[in-house]
């Protein structure tokens, strides 16, 4: 099932991709940069405030309709289906462990990668962002097949530091303040490429820089903005996962904090966002400053799953790996 879904999750990468593609196509007609909400953006033409107002002689005039974004739909269907099959391994994997699958690396992956697509997939019914589906989709291909060929390990019975109510809770909001912060870094790495473009227009000529797939998407104001929302709610729940695993480490160890190395870096990420959260809140600190630092934020996130859990001695460690 895992490795079924990764290959739709490639081809739902590859639709996400053409969808881009054919987003730099040059449309017939212009249209409006589309708006993050699903609110009606119909407005009143001069001429139907005549025709509104009891006018005879005006005309009424219909907008253009909306792209359609064939391989956008294509891609979501794919990603819908990939997340089903991701999801179904996930609980199957649960099921032969005998408890929730996230103790050792491969786990954590396969349960991270799953909520990541989740929380996509579910924001999509507010916010069309389906312009990131190729960031973030190309990433799931990319974690989940990394840990299958490299993490993947047979079922083994939980450490007694594991055997914990506070594995379920802690791990599990860890997750998913981590597909928070992936969602908020693909907007980040939009925001900064099309800052680029709005700073390379050209308004006398209409000649625009870079990729042109960006003119189908928001501002670089709107994406920040969307950004910000998400690392809100990411780092209130990165903030449980610090204070639960403290209380953790007192269960098991005796103590709440012994300056571990797992501990450590789950603090610098912490710092990290709450200084991005202060700097997004500060005038000076807006666009690509703060921008960078979300990127920087999410890419922590990735060193301390990966190279602190397999590299650097400690309590926490539960890789799984030999």
């Amino acid at each position: 099932l895992v490795w079924t879904a990764i290959a739709t999750y490639l081809l739902a990468f590859i639709a996400y991709t053409i969808d881009l593609a054919q987003r730099s196509i040059p449309a017939s007609t212009p249209q409006r940069e589309p708006a993050l909400v699903g609110v009606s953006t119909a407005t009143v033409s001069p001429q139907n405030a005549g025709t509104q107002s009891g006018g005879t002689d005006s005309v009424r005039t219909s907008p253009a309709p909306p792209p359609r974004l064939l391989w956008a739909r294509i891609g979501t269907s794919l990603a819908v289906l990939a997340f089903l099959l991701h999801l179904a391994g996930t609980i199957l994997r649960g099921i032969a462990a005998g408890r929730v699958p996230w103790a050792n690396m491969y786990e954590f992956a396969l349960t991270g990668t799953v909520l990541i697509v989740a929380v996509y997939l579910l924001v999509l019914r507010r916010y069309d962002l389906r312009f990131l589906g190729s960031f973030l989709i190309g990433m799931i291909v990319l974690l989940l097949g990394g840990a299958t060929t490299t993490f993947y390990v047979e079922v083994v019975p939980l450490m007694d530091p594991l055997k914990s109510v506070w594995l379920v809770i802690h791990v599990f909001v860890a997750s998913l303040a981590t597909a928070l912060f992936a969602i908020a870094c693909g907007l980040a790495v939009t925001q900064l490429m099309q800052t680029r473009r709005e700073r390379r227009t050209d308004t006398t000529s209409a000649r625009v820089g870079g990729p042109r797939f960006l003119a189908t998407l928001p501002t670089a104001d709107a994406l920040e903005a969307l950004a910000y929302r998400f690392v809100i709610v990411g780092f209130v729940f990165w903030t449980f996962t610090l204070i639960a695993g403290a209380i953790w480490a007192n269960d098991s160890w005796g103590r709440y904090w012994g300056f571990d190395t797992k501990e450590v870096w789950t603090f610098v990420i912490w710092v990290l966002y709450a200084g991005y959260i202060h700097a997004r809140a500060t005038r000076g600190w807006r666009g690509t400053r703060s921008a960078w630092l979300c990127i920087i934020g999410f890419l922590t996130v990735l060193f301390n799953f990966t190279i602190v859990n397999m590299f650097f001695k400690g309590l926490h460690a539960y890789s799984g790996l030999s």
